[in-house]
């Protein structure tokens, strides 16, 4: 298969992100017309013109995507799609998202490996490592060869655009970090407030901050620990010479085991039969799930990788987005998120999750962040201020609600709102309690159901409330509410989904297909978003 050659030229107005989508785009739809005759004419001079030779898309009939559905299983997926052009399968093999958190959505990423805009296979962190084995395995049989690390230098930024983005994040500082959890809960939920003073960085209610997290010193000490290199080492990070310790923690991934990190360990091995040992790991992903860089390091302990070797075969940092839990009309100058710290034990080891113990554990007032603002496309508030809108997010999953009832009440907007909310105790994970009795006092909250599922023998969730007021919900729904769900993909929304049709279907006296109907003309009308991951 030949790759298809870029079609957008430098000179376009277009930063590096926006570049490498049109490509993708431009490039996957190319591929996909039948029998369709296109070419490519380069500018002319001083100019950005591109010309398409193909069959006009609004002939076409519209593309279905049956495997577009984050409930689906992998395998199921990449049966819906097994007949499909390699974009196709490659999209198939995502998370199903639409997150953002890839720097394209699912159809975008795919068309961009695919004309070979885009080089790193990794990027789809809600899919982890069973997505990124599929794609790696389809651009092996269909390109010849696996796609290299992201490595490139970002690109300036087009006059008259935001400096700030994916590929140029803004060093921001934090204001301050507090835990929304109470003394004896089990979790731990951070409140934190970023300083975006001089960055002209504006965003709505909706969006999501992309922060560029770094590693914990400790695991960068063990890591330094189990390869061959001094305390002054450098490694040319960008053309720049930084020093080892902090080009690994601020600028690779170590939870990643990449192909190139066991080829690399493998070529280094002395001995023939550890050598082919450690080169089986590349297609035993059961045998590495789970394990980060310093495991398979340790587990090798005879291989002494030098830092150069090391960290030219780490991927790069992704970075995490996080729904932004603020309205700028409110707070100026700031943005607010709300994270949860992850940690779990493995192979006798604490591991970490990378961004929500930054916050949690490492950052302080004043310290450095760097972020940049990912558009939401269509998660926000109604455009009427008088549509009534219903709130579905627990845990974490209030941070976006949080933001639009500021947005709500700094701009007037008289439609009521609806909030239900729920975690697992109400004495230690209320989160934003005092905020949120407030604004039911100052009516900008019409009404809050909670759910708190471990405060009583059988747990109660979200769904379960939506449930038991179906009559009231179903009566919000005839009088045009809009309905927005946050929170985890896999169980939680797919409940509240399951319990929203059953909402629509007892108390609107309808059938199920007939429930089924009314959701996808809600969903087309934009009254029914969601923001999972």
């Amino acid at each position: 298969m030949t790759l298809i050659p870029t079609l957008i030229p430098e000179s376009a107005p277009f930063n590096e992100e926006q570049r490498a989508w049109l490509n993708g785009f431009l490039a996957g739809w190319i591929g996909l017309q039948e029998g369709a005759s296109a070419s490519w004419t380069g500018p002319a001079q001083g100019t950005s013109e591109i010309t398409l030779s193909a069959p006009s898309p609004a002939a076409a009939e519209p593309e279905e995507f049956p495997w577009h559905d984050p409930a689906l299983p992998l395998e199921e997926r990449l049966k819906l799609s097994a007949d499909k052009p390699l974009p196709r399968r490659l999209m198939a093999a995502m998370a199903q998202l639409n997150c953002g958190s890839c720097g394209y959505d699912c159809q975008r990423y795919a068309e961009a490996i695919s004309s070979g805009a885009e080089k790193c296979l990794t990027l789809c962190s809600p899919g982890g490592k069973p997505t990124s084995k599929v794609l790696k395995d389809l651009v092996r049989l269909e390109l010849g060869s696996p796609s290299a690390p992201l490595t490139a230098t970002p690109a300036p930024a087009t006059p008259g655009q935001s400096p700030w983005s994916r590929s140029h994040p803004f060093p921001a500082r934090i204001h301050s970090i507090r835990n929304l959890n109470q003394a004896g809960s089990s979790k731990q939920t951070s409140h934190v407030e970023i300083d975006l003073s001089g960055s002209e960085l504006t965003y709505e209610v909706g969006d999501a901050l992309g922060v560029y997290p770094t590693n914990c010193p400790e695991l960068v000490e063990q890591v330094l620990a189990a390869i061959d290199t001094s305390t002054d080492s450098t490694f040319e990070l960008d053309g720049k010479a930084v020093p080892v310790a902090e080009a690994i923690r601020h600028h690779f991934c170590l939870r990643e085991i990449s192909d190139e990190l066991i080829t690399t360990l493998a070529d280094r091995c002395p001995d023939a039969e550890q050598s082919e040992a450690v080169r089986r790991l590349l297609d035993d992903a059961e045998a590495i799930d789970g394990h980060d860089v310093l495991d398979l390091l340790q587990q090798f302990p005879s291989i002494r990788l030098t830092s150069d070797e090391l960290l030219g075969a780490l991927p790069r940092m992704k970075p995490r987005l996080y729904s932004i839990s603020s309205s700028q009309k409110a707070h100026p100058g700031q943005v607010h998120l709300t994270v949860g710290r992850v940690a779990w034990n493995f192979r006798d080891r604490q591991r970490k999750g990378v961004a929500s113990t930054m916050f949690s554990d490492r950052l302080g007032n004043a310290d450095p962040v760097r972020v940049f603002v990912h558009q939401a496309h269509g998660f926000s508030v109604p455009k009427n201020p008088e549509s009534p809108m219903i709130m579905i997010g627990p845990g974490t999953g209030i941070a976006p609600f949080r933001a639009f009832l500021q947005e709500r009440q700094v701009t007037g907007a008289n439609g009521r709102n609806w909030l239900f909310f729920g975690d697992q105790q109400a004495a230690t994970d209320f989160l934003y309690e005092d905020e949120l009795q407030t604004l039911l006092e100052q009516r900008v909250l019409t009404r809050l159901d909670v759910a708190f599922s471990r405060d009583q023998e059988n747990k109660i969730y979200v769904q379960d409330r939506m449930l038991e007021q179906g009559a009231e919900f179903w009566s919000w729904l005839q009088q045009g509410a809009h309905v927005y769900v946050c929170g985890d993909a896999r169980r939680m929304a797919v409940d509240v989904d399951k319990a929203l049709r059953k909402v629509i279907a007892q108390f609107g006296r309808l059938s199920e297909q007939q429930a089924d109907v009314f959701v996808a003309e809600m969903i087309k009308q934009k009254r029914y978003c969601r923001d999972v991951y």
